[in-house]
Formats: structure tokens, sequence, C-alpha cells
């Protein structure tokens, strides 16, 4: 129903905010929100859209969070302040201190789902989730992933708040900035993947842009004297005004310099130089965004592509490096110093940035590379930087783009070196030419393919082979496997020699030392630990563990048990079988369940996210608890150890299990 998915997206934030601070749970506000929500799907369609129909959402999820309140007798000091509200007669005298306390409660929503402690993918699905209204599918399409993916990342992420402590409430101090900081960036990530689209057949999502616009905006009325706000929204503003002229009749990628520059958006212009005025006005020094918008103002203020001031630019950028000094920073000076300055200039920023292990296998990246080396007029290289670029994207619109200049850069390049000479003068068709010998086994054909594919993909399948040497081969290793472990090294090396040899170019990793490989086999868990964990106050995770533990079975197979599966008398389930130890527990844990998960987590799904119903408990209706909290718990409670290290401990101390009767 249109009317209900319309003031869903425009009171859920408000209302998931309203109930979190009351419960202090942002996953138990969702939910009972949620309910709410499903409750207007229901009632709606029969009797008609209250004339309030936000706050009929608010009364019914404070009535369910009142109720949940009430059944587990828990909170009793605030079952007062969760009445739920009524429409104030004469509302003039309260409004103000009303939208004051929801403005306030949206802004703690804000810190909350962006906060650090989550992973920047778990806190930008989450974000999309309580304050965009957003719904799990949304987000996955958004995306280009599947529901399953991003309802996983919310709900680790709630589980993750939770388990942390991290309270409903504004942080203060020094903390205020580092928090902000992590605001601003979820909202940014958000507004990129919008405007220029990581994969997919469309090179934008506006809705994504639109939806980071709105809630940068959201949060400058709400925090209207961080500069640094401002300075956000004024960057989107102006980027966002470029919208339209970005991409051509037929979809494809239009640059910057060659834009049409009457078809920018001066109203969204406007909005983005006002916005840079606030940021000024609220002081507070130059932070990376307001040194970013500055960088956009630039743009918008020129005429035409040869207007733009780059001195200005890079100048900006100078600052905006030191206070941000990360690689794709320092790759957006390179493109304004190249500018400025000249293409080679820019090719000299750029030199480390080839090798830097951050940027291995970021498009731009190389996308940068051959522009610079095609303005430098180095078409062969450019051409190969481009196809590099174009094989790392996922976006098919800047994918096509990227062949289309590394064709006409390949064709400009003067081919004579390669001309007359055999397929095998190049390095991709002289690595297929390797992959095809006999001799080889299949592993070895894996193995080596793996290592020959990064070395053409980052070097270029049409690179003449008289121009592969030690020193580009070891550019290669160090953005591809300066991490790896050095068993991973070892054996890429290897490759490499093996390559040269058959080829006849001598000892390609002359340059690259043989890594030592010291790893040790990870320890069980010891008895001191054991002990410790035995005395674990929680019944369910006792079981788990003592069940793991004494069956040696991998935690995944333990987890994937029914109650229908065992066989207490006889102390199995299949295969599976536990000693002494693990059979009081297990009895406990069933308590006169007789089908359904064995293990089960602490809550009720929500009901936008009902599991399998394998998954499901038909009798409590709680889900199979996961993998991953299980392995939280166990971390959290053995100081560190792995529940693959307590399968490792299997029977060391524990008496033999019976033999399964089933």
């Amino acid at each position: 129903m249109d009317a209900v998915t319309t003031v869903w997206r425009e009171e859920s934030a408000r209302i998931v905010a309203g109930l979190a601070r009351m419960l202090g749970d942002v996953g138990l506000a969702e939910e009972f929100a949620q309910d709410a929500l499903v409750a207007a799907l229901e009632t709606w369609p029969r009797d008609g859209v209250p004339d309030r129909p936000g706050a009929w959402l608010t009364t019914t999820a404070k009535r369910r969070a009142l109720d949940h309140l009430r059944r587990t007798r828990r909170h009793d000091h605030a079952l007062r302040d969760l009445e739920p509200e009524q429409p104030p007669e004469q509302p003039g005298d309260r409004e103000r201190p009303e939208q004051a306390e929801a403005g306030d409660d949206v802004l703690r929503l804000m810190f909350v789902s962006s906060h650090p402690v989550l992973p920047a993918e778990e806190r930008t699905a989450l974000t999309l989730r309580l304050l965009g209204g957003l719904t799990t599918a949304e987000i996955a399409r958004a995306f280009l992933v599947r529901e399953a993916v991003v309802a996983g990342r919310v709900a680790r992420a709630k589980r993750t708040l939770a388990d942390e402590g991290v309270p409903f409430e504004l942080p203060q101090g020094p903390e205020l900035a580092v928090r902000l900081a992590s605001v601003l960036e979820v909202i940014y990530l958000i507004f990129n993947e919008g405007y220029s689209a990581t994969a997919g057949e469309d090179l934008t999502r506006p809705a994504l842009a639109l939806e980071a616009l709105r809630l940068g905006r959201l949060l400058a009325g709400l925090a209207p004297g961080e500069s640094e706000v401002h300075g956000l929204v004024a960057l989107m503003e102006i980027q966002q005004s470029r919208a339209d002229a970005r991409t051509g009749p037929s979809g494809e990628l239009v640059q910057l310099h060659e834009q049409d520059r009457g078809r920018w958006d001066r109203e969204l212009i406007a909005r983005g130089f006002a916005s840079m005025l606030r940021a000024r006005e609220a002081g507070g020094g130059l932070g990376p965004y307001v040194l970013q918008a500055a960088i956009a103002v630039c743009h918008a203020q020129a005429a035409g592509a040869a207007d733009t001031d780059w001195d200005r630019i890079a100048a900006l950028y100078g600052p905006l490096v030191r206070l941000l000094p990360s690689p794709v920073v320092r790759l957006n000076q390179a493109v304004a110093v190249g500018m400025a300055t000249g293409p080679e200039a820019g090719l000299a920023l750029m030199d480390p940035l080839l090798s830097d292990p951050a940027l291995r296998d970021y498009p731009p990246l190389s996308a940068v590379h051959g522009d610079l080396l095609a303005r430098a007029g180095r078409d062969f290289e450019a051409a190969t930087a481009f196809e590099r670029a174009a094989a790392l994207t996922r976006n098919a619109a800047e994918r096509a783009f990227l062949l289309a200049r590394a064709a006409r850069h390949r064709t400009a390049s003067s081919l004579a070196r390669t001309a007359g000479t055999p397929d095998m003068a190049l390095l991709g068709d002289a690595a297929d030419r390797f992959l095809a010998r006999t001799d080889l086994d299949a592993g070895t054909i894996r193995s080596y393919g793996q290592t020959l594919r990064r070395l053409s993909l980052d070097l270029g399948a049409a690179t003449p082979l008289a121009d592969l040497t030690p020193a580009l081969v070891a550019r290669v290793f160090a953005a591809a496997w300066s991490t790896a472990a050095p068993r991973t090294w070892n054996r890429h090396r290897a490759a490499v020699r093996s390559f040269g040899a058959w080829a006849g170019l001598g000892d390609l990793p002359v340059e690259l030392p043989r890594k030592h490989d010291d790893r040790r086999r990870r320890p069980a868990v010891d008895d001191r630990a054991l002990a410790a964990l035995w005395r674990h106050p929680s019944t369910r995770e006792r079981a788990l563990w003592r069940l793991v533990h004494e069956s040696g079975a991998s935690a995944a197979a333990v987890l994937a048990l029914n109650v229908e599966d065992l066989d207490l008398p006889a102390r199995g389930a299949a295969t599976i079988t536990w000693g002494d130890g693990a059979a009081p527990l297990l009895e406990e844990l069933v308590a006169g369940r007789t089908r359904g998960p064995l293990f089960l987590a602490d809550r009720r799904p929500a009901p936008a996210r009902t599991p399998d119903p394998a998954d499901l408990c038909p009798e409590t209706g709680r889900r199979r608890l996961s993998y991953e909290r299980a392995e939280y718990l166990f971390k959290k409670a053995s100081g560190g150890f792995t529940l693959h290290q307590l399968a490792a401990s299997v029977r060391r101390s524990a008496p033999a299990p019976r033999t399964a009767t089933r």
C-alpha cells in the first residue's frame, strides 16, 4: 500500500529512535516499529488511513513495547514513560519541546547506527534500514547483493551494538569528533554508491544518492554548529548537480571536461554554495569535507572546462592530504597536479600508488593512470591501463567506456615493435601457452594460472615479453601479495620463476626473497581454560561447548542438530556422540521440546526477517543459534580461543562417550 510505504519512509526514523531511547535496545526498537508497520498493512486497507498516520504508528509501536516490558517484568520504572501518547488537544505549547526531543532521538540514532565499532558495510546497511526506512530487499537491490547478505549485516550490527553495550546517547567531548566522522563517512559512502555505482548495468543509482542527500540535510538541521556536516552537504549538493550531464543519450559515461554545463542543476549548486557559507559561519577550521566541497566549488564556478582553476584545486589538495592521507585522496591529488602542472608530475605522484596494496583492485587507479599516460603521449601504456581498469570494474557502463578508450589508444599506438613477431611475444599469449603444456598436472595449472592471471592483469596481457623485468614483477608482488602468508608468497614466486625460465627471461623473481614459513599449529584449548568454561552460567553455552569438545565434531555440525535427531539415552545423534559432561546439559537444554533446532537464539526474529522454516523452532518461535554468534560468545568466554580449537582438544580431558545406537 503506497500510503503505508510513504508514511513509513517519513516516520520510521523518529519512531525507532523514540523506542530506542525508551528501551535502550536498537534491535528491539526496530522489531516493535516493524510490528506497527505490519499492523498498518493489515488495518489501513480495511479501515482507511488515520488522520495522523505517524502518531498511529508511534502509538501502536509503543503499545507493543509496553506489552513486552510487562511480559518480561523488567524496567518497571519505565512503564509510566511508555504510556501511549494521545493527540494533544492544543499542541501549540508542547509542539516545540516534542519536536526537539524527537530531533535529539533521531540524532542519537544516527550516531548509534554509524558507531565505529561496526564495519563499514554493516553501518551502511543499518543506517539505511533505521534512518532511511528502506526494506532489506530495497537495500539489497541498491547494492546488488542478496537479501540474505543485507539481513545478515543488519542482524550482526544490532547484535554487536547490544553486546558492546553501546548507549543510546549523544557523544560528548573528544569522542564527538570521532563519532561524527563515522556518521559522515556512512552518509558519504551511501552517496558515492548512488553517484557512481560500483557494479551493475547502470552508471548511477539516483535513489541512493538522493537518500544520502536527505540524511545529510537532516543531520545538518540537527547539528547546525558542525562545519563538517555542512561541508559534506555542500559536497553532495554540488556533485549531484552534475548527475544529468554525466551520462550521454545511450547511458554512456561523459567525463567532467566533456559535460554540457548547461545541464548542471543550478538550484543544487546554489544550495551547495549556501551550505558552504553555513560551514564557514560554523567555524572550527577546515576539515576534510569542507576542503573537498571547496574543490567542488572550483569546478562549479568555472564557466567551461578550460576555465577550471586547477592551480587552486591542486593547492587545496595539500592540506587535504595532510588531514586525510589515504591512497584515494593521494590519487585524486595526482589528477589535480597532473592537470595543473602536467601529466609527468601527476605520474610521479602516482608511482608509489601503483604498488600500494590498498589500491590493488581499485579500478580508478588504472583509469587515472591511463588518462595521465594518454596525456603524456604514451598510448600503448595508456591502452594497457584502461584495459586493466575495465577488467576490474563491475559496472557495465563504466567497463564499456574504458574499453572504448583502450581501443582508441591501442589503435593510435605504434605496434611496430610487436608487428611480425609470434603470439608468444606478448605476455597474455605466452601465459596461455605456458599453462597449456602437457607436463603440468591440474593442480599446478590451477596454481600457476592464479599467478599469471594477476601478472597479466596488472601489467597488461598485451605487454611484450621483452618488457617484462624483475622490477615490474616486484611491483606486482608488492601490490598483490605483500601481506600474503609466506606459503602463498613463495607459491607465487615459484610460479613466476618457472614461467621466466620457460620463456627464456631468466630469474624474474630475483628481487623477491623467499619468505620463511614459521607457521605453528593453533594450540588446542588448555585445561585451565576448559575448567573455566565448564563453570559458565549459561546452560546453552556449556551444552554446546561440551558437545563440540566431547564429540570432536565441527561446531557447524553441532549447531545444525535438531531436537528430534537426539537419542539422549544412547548419547548420540547420527554420527555425533557425547560423554558424561554433555549428557545432563543436553537433557536440561531440551526441557520437554520435541522438535526444532537444538540450540536456539536469545530472541525471536523480527517480523520482516522470518528465517527458513527449518531454522525456526515451532514451539518457542525462536530461530537457530548462528555460527557467528556462537563463535563470538565462545571467544568472549575463553579469552580468544575459537570453536575449531575447542574441537581440536577433543576428549583430552573428558571420558570416552558411549556408542550411539542409531
